[in-house]
Parts: C-alpha cells; sequence; structure tokens
C-alpha cells in the first residue's frame, strides 16, 4: 500500500540549521523509501499571518525552495510546489471554515497563548490577533486534506492541529459524504529520532529566540562565527566535560555517525577543551553542508530555474487537486449548471445511460465493468474475492464518483478505497469515466 506523506515549511525566513536537521533533511530522507508519496510545499500564505514584509516573504519563498533542492530532493519523484500557485487550497480553506465550530478554534494552542499574554498585560483578550492567527489551523486542515494525506510528519505541539484536521474532515463527511468518505482523517508521524536542535544558548533553536546556526547564510565563515558563540559551561581544557549536557553533543550527534558520536563523547568527558570541540563540530557540520552550499548558491544565482521546477510541481498538485475541488463543489451544491444538466438528462434518457454490470470471472473472482451509455467499456474493475467487497466498490462509484478516490501515476488513473485499489484505467478516458459516473449518483 502506497502511504502518501505530507508537509510544509513557512516561508517567513531564511533556513538555519534546525530547519535542516529537524524537518528538511528527515522528509528528503523519507521520500526516498518504497511506498511513499511524498507531497512537500511552501506554506507561503501561513507565512502572511506572522509576517507582512512583502520582500522578506518572496526572498523566503525562494531560499527554502533553493534549499530543498539542494538538499537531494527529487522534484521528479515527489510533488513539491508552492501553496499559493494552488486555487484550490483557499477554495477548499473557506469550504472546511463553513463546516468548522468556533468553539474548536477557541482552544487552538497558538490562539489561546495569544489571548494569556494578552491578559497578562491587562489589555484587551483579542488586541491584536487577526483571522489569520485565529483561523489558520483550518489552512493547515485545507493543505493536509486536499490530498487526503495519510501521515504528516509533527512536532509533538503541532498534534493539536492534526486532532483539529480529522474532526473537520469527519463533520464534512457526515454533512456531505451520503454514506462515503472524502476525506481520509490523516494521522500525526512523529519520529523520535529526528533531531530537535539546541540553538546557540541551548533553546530550541528559533528564530523566535534569535539562537539559530545559518545553514547556507554566510557560508562556512559564518558557521563557524556562529558555533564558536554557542554557551558552554565553565570547565578548562583537561577537566571532564558532562557529553549528555552539552549542546555541543547534542548538535555533533545530529550529523555525526553513531561510531564519530561516541568517539567525540570519549575525547569530551577525558578533557577536550570547548574550543577545540566546536572545531570538531565545524568540521563535522561542514562535512555534510559544503557540498550542499555550493548548488544552493547556484540555485538562488539562477531563481528562473527554482521557478521552473515549482510550476512543474503546481502543474503536478493542480492535476489532482482541480478534478477533487469539481468533485467538491458538487458535494456542497455548487454543480456547474451545464452539469448538473448533463446528470439530470442521464437520468431521464431511459436505457441509454451508463451502468455498472458486475459479473464472476473464470477464475470465479468478482468484478465489474463501467459502461457508457453506448455500451463502450471504459474500465474493468480489479478482482475481488468477496462480492460484498464488489459491492461496496460499485456503492462508492455511485455515491462519491470519480474524484473522490482517483489519483493519477503516470498515464494511468488509480481509483482507490481506504488504499484499496479497485479499478485502473486510461488517464485519457478521465472526463468520459467522470461524466459516466455522475449520471449514477443518486
Amino acid at each position: 500500500m502506497t502511504i502518501r506523506v505530507l508537509t510544509g515549511i513557512t516561508t517567513s525566513g531564511t533556513p538555519h540549521l534546525g530547519n535542516y536537521a529537524g524537518a528538511i533533511r528527515p522528509s528528503i530522507q523519507a521520500s526516498t523509501q518504497p511506498g511513499v508519496d511524498a507531497f512537500y510545499f511552501m506554506a507561503d500564505y501561513h507565512a502572511l499571518i506572522k509576517c507582512d514584509d512583502p520582500q522578506r516573504v518572496a526572498r523566503s519563498r525562494l531560499e527554502i525552495a533553493a534549499t530543498w533542492i539542494a538538499g537531494g530532493l527529487d522534484t521528479d519523484k515527489v510533488t513539491f510546489y508552492r501553496q499559493s500557485d494552488l486555487p484550490a487550497i483557499p477554495e477548499l480553506c473557506w469550504m472546511l471554515t463553513c463546516v468548522t465550530a468556533k468553539g474548536l478554534m477557541n482552544r487552538a494552542h497558538a490562539y489561546k497563548a495569544s489571548v494569556d499574554q494578552n491578559v497578562a498585560r491587562q489589555a484587551e483578550p483579542d488586541d491584536g490577533i487577526n483571522m489569520g492567527l485565529f483561523s489558520y489551523p483550518i489552512l493547515m486542515a485545507a493543505d493536509i486534506l486536499m490530498f487526503n494525506a495519510h501521515k504528516v510528519p509533527v512536532g509533538r505541539d503541532q498534534i493539536q492541529h492534526l486532532e483539529m484536521t480529522r474532526d473537520i474532515a469527519s463533520r464534512f463527511n457526515h454533512l456531505y459524504g451520503k454514506g462515503s468518505d472524502f476525506f481520509v482523517l490523516p494521522e500525526a508521524q512523529i519520529d523520535e529520532e529526528v533531531a530537535t536542535l539546541p540553538g546557540l544558548d541551548g533553546r530550541k533553536m528559533s528564530k523566535s529566540y534569535d539562537n539559530t546556526i545559518p545553514l547556507f547564510e554566510g557560508g562556512a565563515k559564518a558557521l563557524r562565527s556562529a558555533v564558536m558563540r554557542i554557551v558552554t559551561d565553565s570547565r578548562e581544557p583537561g577537566e571532564p566535560k558532562d557529553a549528555e549536557g552539552s549542546h555541543l553533543y547534542a548538535l555533533y550527534r545530529a550529523f555525526a555517525t553513531p561510531s564519530e558520536s561516541s568517539q567525540f563523547r570519549k575525547q569530551l568527558e577525558e578533557g577536550m577543551g570547548w574550543g577545540d570541540a566546536k572545531s570538531l563540530l565545524c568540521e563535522r557540520i561542514e562535512q555534510e553542508i559544503g557540498p550542499m552550499r555550493d548548488r544552493y548558491a547556484d540555485l538562488m544565482a539562477h531563481p528562473e530555474r527554482i521557478e521552473e521546477i515549482l510550476q512543474a510541481g503546481a502543474e503536478k498538485a493542480r492535476r489532482l487537486s482541480e478534478p477533487f475541488m469539481a468533485t467538491l463543489r458538487e458535494a456542497v451544491g455548487l454543480r456547474g449548471s451545464a452539469g448538473a444538466a448533463r446528470a439530470a438528462e442521464g437520468k431521464k434518457a431511459s436505457g441509454k445511460r451508463a451502468r455498472l454490470v458486475s459479473f464472476r470471472d473464470d477464475g470465479n473472482l468478482f468484478r465489474f465493468r463501467l459502461l457508457a451509455a453506448d455500451g463502450q467499456e471504459l474500465f474493468l474493475s480489479e478482482a475481488f474475492s468477496d462480492p460484498k467487497a464488489a459491492g461496496a466498490a460499485i456503492k462508492s462509484l455511485q455515491s462519491v464518483g470519480l474524484d473522490g478516490i482517483a489519483s493519477r501515476q503516470d498515464d494511468d488513473m488509480v481509483l482507490a478505497i481506504d488504499g484499496a485499489v479497485i479499478a485502473r484505467f486510461d488517464a485519457a478516458k478521465h472526463d468520459a469515466v467522470a461524466e459516466a459516473l455522475l449520471t449514477l449518483q443518486d
């Protein structure tokens, strides 16, 4: 079974070492695993919530894209795009907003924290809070549900947002699903092995704390300068160091092999000076980052290459999002007049409508065919050992239609329910199949 994984990075700043080790590197590694269908995007709509500097947002979009690509992301294998290049995202966000209870948003951690800060300084509870901050969990839900991601890598502080996404998806499915679900309920993927890097002061590396180590910006010189400012204790060279309590050891371990980390720890415990330890840390980080830095610089010098890659990714994403949105529009009553008329004509044309025909094949297995109104076979289903399973698949097709369960793989459209493939057909038949199934819906 193919697992769809989705993650995004907000484009509000320059990537630092913590972004790379905590999100970008593990995501790139995950995308190379068999059975993973990866969707990675730049969350530039999210950036507008907390950044009102247009130049910073524009620059960050380039820097983050270049970082992913320089880091080794295979953009031909994954779906790599900018959030703002998909008009379907804000459209779905509005649909989801209309089924989301305000009380659910009142409980969001970020909103509650802002209210608490206002109350603590005796200001109005909602002082300075915009609707972007208040409702951004719904935009996050739209990002995830648009592509029906099964797994979403998140930190523990983001688990609540996944739970909210599941609540919102369940509500939409209940209101409009008619027995079938439009949205998969995603699961949080928490990798305990993924590094959360300490910053210069020992707190989590974050732009908010101004304690970051640059990834590419400023080159090797800036990296070394930052590492040399990492806070350590007052133990002199020759005195044994507490490796487990050292920020340097935590950083080194995030980039080194287990044997290298063991050796570094031993040297610290035997009294290696902090200056020598910082030099070793710089060398080990540079060993991994150095070759990427050259690729990054080349990409930043040719932004048209980045744009070409992003536009190709957006087109790939739109091939999934646009037909799915057509299905969702129909579900909520926003069907186009022409589509409604065609569906009505198909239902009225006695004996001249598409139909699903079930049968038992030569291997004593159960299948069904979708036949067009003129009798042409549009697709043949996979084989089912259980007739009830075949019947359930037919019912889903009749109630959901094509695009609620369809995805494209190369030149084929694949229909899957709960991860199980029920049929495949040539993508060139997409419109004919979609229209035929439309006439079968009640």
